[in-house]
């Protein structure tokens, strides 16, 4: 019996220090534990040496006993360790994309490859701060720059980098801070938190339902597709009422526009801010309702870009092919709502949008060809747009296959605020027309997930786009009709060739880890 017991503190002392590596991510207290075990056994075996019945060297028992103590030296280390957790995903994706621009020019490209990786970090500071990062490189295959982009006349890019589309368009192979965040919860032992930093604002509901991840992304709601950094307060709550489940709202605030020191009090640009409130009324299971509505006030007429050179470009007058002097033009109110469930198999929501142009002197939705004529002057008129965004998904369990169909509307004035969306070539949310859209989503038999992350699949779908009016996502120049010649025309002399209609097919290799 002795030469058993010996021989098993033996086996779990060697072993030990393999488990403690290979673990990685195993609970610390666990291992503490084992240790506090295996040092009992330690001193047992001792004690049966000193009697002569322990079997074992004196030697390898010096060995065995400055393995364990080793073992605790690092156990702290083990501990600090435990305290950041890592994960992230991977996609490939292939685009085919065709379109016609209002003047009959065809943009077109049979063949867009594109990579993009993600890594995750969440580390406790506190039991109640608790800090988020992700990082974010997606690149185009065979560039290190923005590919072209459509409706530009082929000369312009998908659209240049700023700080409002970073890490969200193919750019480079650099490894960006896409959002970094500090959470601090149960603030006086209530549900409050407050939390500050780049915010998770991208990919918010309902598109976790066509992009495969069936978890909520982002705290706004998709409209609001657009990278900031800023603050939240927010309270939790319980209805009371087990139907109705919980609820929270939080009141944020973020910066769109930073125009840094104040060199010339004449041509001062302010900076460009929002503010409003994100409200989930309720969620229960599978059933969310949510409805946001803030102000975005001091606009810029177009955005601080990362490239110099089109910075410069850009700041040339229209007669010169760029938008002129950077300045605000006012402000927008913007409201959202969405309503999500599931029924058996099928995964649904019914969401709706409005925006509300405040313009000021330098006007909103202008016509610039009556400016400069003389015969108008800056659109200083309240313009009112709306949008109506409605899917499904059919989920075929036994065999992991998704199937999905949407279909978004926006009028001739609708504003979305979703710069940082992830359509490839134009955002389907800001169009002001229809875009019908059809995809799958099919689990591979890969084995079994070595973490509650993991998941691999494809992805693949084609998208309508057919457009009524120009601008889509722009609130300086006027919403002019693709289907009236005049207008057209009018488009032509500006140097602008707005896409008409679109078809995009895309295919994706996916996995989160």
């Amino acid at each position: 019996m002795v030469k058993k017991f010996s021989m098993l503190a033996l086996a779990g002392l060697i072993a030990l220090p393999a488990v403690a590596s290979a673990s990685g991510g195993a609970n610390a207290n666990d291992l503490e534990r084992k240790i506090e075990e295996l040092s009992m056994q330690l001193d047992q075996l001792k004690a049966q040496m000193a009697e002569g019945t322990g079997g074992v060297s004196k030697s390898d028992f010096e060995d065995l006993a400055d393995t364990v103590d080793d073992l605790e030296d690092r156990s702290e280390s083990w501990d600090l360790a435990a305290r950041f957790k890592f994960f992230g995903d991977f996609r490939a994706r292939h685009d085919f994309y065709n379109a016609q621009g209002a003047s009959g020019q065809d943009y077109s490209n049979d063949s867009l490859w594109t990579n993009r990786f993600r890594l995750n970090l969440r580390v406790k500071a506190t039991e109640n701060v608790e800090f988020k990062a992700r990082l974010a490189m997606y690149k185009a295959w065979g560039t290190p720059t923005t590919v072209r982009g459509a409706g530009q006349n082929g000369n312009g890019q998908i659209f240049p980098m700023w700080d409002g589309n970073s890490t969200r368009n193919p750019s480079d192979n650099a490894l960006r801070v896409d959002r970094a965040f500090l959470n601090w919860n149960n603030i006086g032992g209530a549900p409050i938190w407050f939390s500050i930093g780049r915010r998770p604002t991208t990919d918010g509901p309902p598109a976790q339902v066509r992009m495969g991840s069936d978890k909520r992304m982002a705290t706004p709601i998709a409209y609001m597709d657009w990278p900031f950094d800023g603050i939240s307060l927010g309270y939790a709550y319980r209805w009371g009422s087990e139907a109705m489940g919980t609820g929270r709202i939080r009141f944020c605030y973020g910066r769109g526009f930073e125009d840094g020191l104040d060199l010339d009090s004449e041509n001062k640009l302010a900076d460009m801010d929002f503010g409003g409130l994100s409200w989930d009324v309720m969620k229960k299971g599978n059933r969310f309702i949510n409805i946001q509505s803030f102000l975005a006030w001091n606009v810029f007429n177009f955005p601080d870009f990362e490239d110099p050179i089109i910075n410069q470009f850009a700041t040339l007058p229209q007669a010169e092919g760029g938008f002129g002097e950077r300045k605000n033009v006012g402000n927008i109110l913007h409201t959202t709502a969405i309503y999500m469930d599931k029924l058996g198999p099928v995964n649904f929501f019914a969401a709706g949008g409005w925006s509300h142009t405040d313009p000021n002197a330098n006007g909103m939705f202008n016509d610039p060809i009556g400016m400069m004529l003389g015969t108008t002057g800056p659109n200083t008129d309240n313009e009112d747009g709306y949008s109506v965004y409605l899917g499904a998904r059919y989920d075929f369990d036994s065999i992991g296959l998704k199937v999905g169909a949407e279909w978004n509307y926006g009028s001739e004035k609708w504003i979305s605020m979703s710069p940082g969306h992830d359509d490839m070539y134009l955002s389907k949310l800001a169009t002001r027309g229809n875009v019908f859209e059809v995809y799958g989503i099919y689990d591979l038999p890969t084995g079994e997930a070595i973490s509650k992350y993991a998941k691999t699949f494809i992805r693949f779908g084609y998208q309508r786009y057919e457009y009524d009016y120009s601008g889509s996502m722009d609130w300086n120049l006027k919403a002019y009709d693709l289907d009236d010649p005049n207008d057209v025309m009018a488009l032509g002399m500006l140097g602008l060739d707005p896409i008409e209609q679109a078809d995009q097919i895309y295919v994706t290799f996916e996995a989160y880890f």
